[in-house]
């Protein structure tokens, strides 16, 4: 086995940051809202358009594939695993890097819900919009960067 360079060493450190930054702001946030909000209550943070509102998801993305809990663990495993397969093939762009990982924190601290309570903790409510969390945001941000990345490489 050859020694590992500075610059894969760089790419390991970037990439596991990110997702344990994600992995943990996710976990914080659903923690402090269990614990200061009872479901289906809500607090208004910016009047007519911003609310928390603890919400359980028992779904998938705009509660998709609602009782299919199974289902979307066993998948969340699977794409973690594929993440993690393809790390060496992951680009050097920073900005892929971190949608990666953004997309790998996001998918695990929905994970660690299903896997704990059965369900995804939502919270961020703009009312127009399904509500949602810091990993649904991860996702979402993720894959809007891969995307990019995969438009400009044509």
């Amino acid at each position: 086995m050859k020694p590992m360079r500075a610059t894969e060493k760089k790419k390991i450190l970037v990439f596991s940051i990110a997702a344990i930054i994600i992995i943990v702001l996710d976990q914080i946030t659903k923690f402090l809202i269990v614990k200061s909000l009872e479901p289906g209550k809500q607090i208004s943070i910016i009047s007519n358009f911003l609310y928390l509102t603890q919400m359980h998801n028992f779904g998938a993305a705009f509660s998709l594939f609602q009782g299919m809990t199974t289902l979307i663990i066993w998948l969340s495993i699977i794409v973690i695993g594929i993440i993690l397969y393809v790390f060496d093939k992951i680009p050097r762009k920073k900005y892929v890097l971190v949608s990666t990982a953004l997309l790998l924190g996001g998918i695990t601290g929905n994970l660690i819900d299903r896997i704990r309570f059965g369900y995804v903790i939502d919270f961020i409510d703009f009312r127009i919009w399904p509500a949602f969390n810091i990993a649904d945001s991860a996702i979402t941000i993720g894959v809007i960067g891969l995307i990019i990345y995969l438009i400009r490489k044509k």
